[in-house]
């Protein structure tokens, strides 16, 4: 049994479609959202292949903005800020609080790490009635390497108390798997949508259908 999952936070644990609604009240597409999110990951994982770092709020709101300019609409701050504060208004996947009810139950210590700000998901948490699961929310803010980079998982580690060997992370992201794993972490795979996992990646411990369904796997393993 391991010691501490390690939770990714957008689309692991929060559904991130309610988003789309700011996109559309923007005048943007709703199926901007994907190529959005996914410029974010792009420009943040490329600043820390360069040994840079920036917010993931900066580079949101530098995106959105030309996201606006390239549909002909005015990028004010206003517009951006509206859709930037849906994450702090995002619904948690059914799934999300069950499951990790019983994986706090069966003793094992729950932390999250996202690329994103802590802050930004403390609502969210809350509404959804995982806070008090939390021993810590952490954010890749203090080592200034975005994940998949190791020292993001290693910050982890050194705030828990605990080798990597003794931690675990869950994501719905190949990626950030495979790059849990090249740091000695173990990684769980939360596959909700059926997706075949990258055979360039290495392979993930476990592939589980949501929570609940790890929080089964993990209390037989524990038998």
């Amino acid at each position: 049994m391991i010691d501490v999952l390690v939770l990714d936070v957008n689309e692991t644990l929060t559904d991130m479609e309610p988003l789309r609604d700011g996109f559309e009240a923007a005048g943007l597409p709703r199926h901007g959202l994907d190529e959005w999110f996914t410029a974010i990951l792009r420009d943040g994982f490329a600043l820390t292949a360069v040994g840079a770092y920036a917010a993931f709020r900066d580079l949101a709101a530098d995106l959105l903005a030309a996201q606006l300019v390239a549909a002909g609409l005015e990028p004010d701050p206003e517009t951006i800020g509206n859709v930037l504060s849906g994450f702090t208004r995002l619904p948690l996947h059914p799934d999300v609080a069950p499951g990790l009810q019983r994986i706090h139950d069966s003793g094992v210590r729950i932390v999250t790490l996202t690329n994103g700000a802590a802050a930004m998901s403390e609502n969210v948490f809350r509404n959804g009635g995982i806070l008090p699961l939390l021993e810590h929310r952490l954010d890749v803010s203090v080592p200034q390497r975005w994940k998949p980079h190791p020292d993001a998982y290693r910050y982890a580690a050194e705030v828990c108390g605990v080798p990597v060997d003794r931690m675990a992370l869950a994501a719905v992201h190949p990626w950030d798997i495979d790059g849990a794993r090249r740091a000695g972490l173990q990684g769980y795979y939360i596959d909700r949508r059926k997706t075949p996992y990258p055979q360039v990646f290495r392979s993930p411990d476990r592939t589980v259908a949501d929570f609940e369904a790890l929080a089964e796997t993990l209390q037989e393993k524990a038998k």
